[in-house]
């Protein structure tokens, strides 16, 4: 079967995740036993359903520690399977819980919001290494399920390398592996022509190119990637996320974050995405 796991933070937008999997055809099950898993697959599976998506998280308690083991299985009986790993900050994770005043999942009646959120960190930290990650702390909605159904499309298989903008002034994004600051390059922002545009814009783009920092930056980058990819492959990670952040997410980091993609596009599996464009 077709299966993504969606787990993550409680508020970081689960359900949001869901139901766009739900839209893109799957069979969807929220809140998912550990222990079900395998007895739901295998009746997925003989009524002839072909494409799955489930999310387990810290409501599952203690067990959600067992989930590595879970996915490795999966995959083992050749389930192509993806895991989606949605995370917030904690103060936005704080302020969504006081917006719709809804309980934590962890919340005893003794342990305080902050603590209920740390304590989900922890019980769920052992899957992060394994999945790809997304960060909602400032994304719309309808940004998010543009993601989601980006991801959704990714063929199995292989390691999926995706190259992300954002701008330093609104935080840099949780989901990063690796960050390249490129703020020390000329702004285009300071032109009036070029400020309301992109970096995916012609015009920005020719700014860009005929700066040789800029250039020199992105065939820098560029090595380093390509240079290091091999050992990742080797480790057998699935995701690996590269941010590109200039001063406001729209022009420069823009441009490198969609070069990028398209540079390594031929060979390997990879996704752009624009934070601040929304």
């Amino acid at each position: 079967m077709q299966l993504v796991l969606i787990t993550g933070l409680s508020g970081s937008g689960k359900s949001v995740a869901l139901a766009v999997m739900e839209d893109a055809g799957y069979y969807c099950i929220d809140n998912l036993q550990l222990d079900m898993v395998n007895g739901v697959v295998a009746s997925l599976q003989g009524s002839g359903i072909t494409r799955g998506a489930l999310t387990i998280d810290a409501r599952a308690g203690a067990g959600v520690a067992r989930l590595p083991e879970l996915v490795t299985r999966l995959r083992e009986a050749g389930h192509d399977l993806r895991v989606m790993f949605l995370e917030a900050k904690s103060e936005t994770l704080i302020k969504r819980y006081s917006e719709t005043r809804r309980r934590h999942p962890l919340s005893d009646g003794v342990m305080t919001l902050p603590e209920c959120i740390a304590r989900e960190r922890e019980l769920v930290a052992d899957i992060a290494d394994m999945a790809h990650h997304i960060d909602t702390s400032d994304l719309a909605p309808n940004t998010l399920r543009a993601w989601v159904k980006d991801f959704a499309q990714i063929g199995g298989g292989g390691l999926t390398l995706l190259f992300e903008s954002f701008g330093f002034k609104h935080g840099i994004p949780l989901d990063a592996d690796f960050v390249f600051d490129v703020r020390c390059l000329p702004n285009p922002y300071y032109d009036p022509q070029l400020r309301p545009l992109t970096g995916l814009d012609a015009p920005v783009a020719a700014f860009v190119e005929a700066t040789p920092d800029a250039m020199r930056m992105l065939s820098d980058i560029q090595r380093f990637v390509g240079d290091w990819l091999p050992a990742f492959e080797r480790d057998n990670r699935s995701y690996l996320t590269i941010a590109i952040g200039c001063t406001g997410g729209q022009h420069r980091s823009v441009y490198l974050a969609d070069s990028l993609a398209r540079h390594f596009g031929g060979n390997t599996r990879t996704l752009a995405r624009h934070r601040e464009l929304g």
